[in-house]
C-alpha cells in the first residue's frame, strides 16, 4: 500500500527544490510577499504547483527562461496549495487575472505588467512558455 501523504510530501519537496535551484526565492508568508513586492524593479513571480503536466512544463520554463540577455531584477515563487497565505497575498497583486496555478506574473514596482496563466502553459511545450516569458523580458527588463 502506497503512503499518499509521503508521496505528496516528496512531490512538493522536489517541486520546491527544482525552482529554488533555478534561482528563485521562496516566499512562505504574506510578510515575505509584501517585502519582495515592495522592492523597485521588475519581479517575476512563479506560482508553483504540484499539478502534473502543467507544473512539469512551468518549472523547466521558469528555470530556462532567465538565461536571456534581459531578465527580471528579482525571481520569487509562491507555492499554491502549500504556502496558502503567501499565494493569496501575491494574487492580490495580480489585478484582472483569476487565480491560476501554475502561472507566472511579471510585476514592476509591485504593479502587474503581464501574466502567463495555466491555460497558456498546459498543452504547450516548455519552449513555447520560455519564448512567451522572454518576449515579456524583452519588453520590460534591462540587459544584464
Amino acid at each position: 500500500m502506497v503512503n499518499f501523504n509521503f508521496f505528496m510530501n516528496d512531490v512538493v519537496r522536489q517541486a520546491r527544490e527544482e525552482i529554488v535551484a533555478a534561482g528563485y526565492t521562496e516566499l512562505h508568508d504574506a510578510e515575505a510577499v509584501e517585502a519582495a513586492f515592495a522592492r523597485s524593479g521588475v519581479t517575476l513571480v512563479m506560482v508553483n504547483s504540484v499539478c502534473g503536466c502543467a507544473g512539469g512544463i512551468a518549472r523547466p520554463a521558469a528555470a530556462h527562461s532567465v538565461h536571456f540577455d534581459k531578465r527580471p531584477d528579482q525571481l520569487v515563487t509562491v507555492f499554491a496549495g502549500q504556502d496558502k497565505e503567501a499565494t493569496a497575498r501575491a494574487r492580490e497583486y495580480f489585478e484582472g487575472y483569476p487565480p491560476s496555478s501554475p502561472s507566472f506574473a511579471l510585476l514592476k514596482d509591485g504593479k502587474i505588467l503581464k501574466m502567463v496563466e495555466r491555460h497558456e502553459i498546459e498543452g504547450h511545450s516548455p519552449m513555447q512558455v520560455i519564448e512567451k516569458l522572454q518576449s515579456y523580458f524583452d519588453q520590460y527588463c534591462e540587459e544584464v
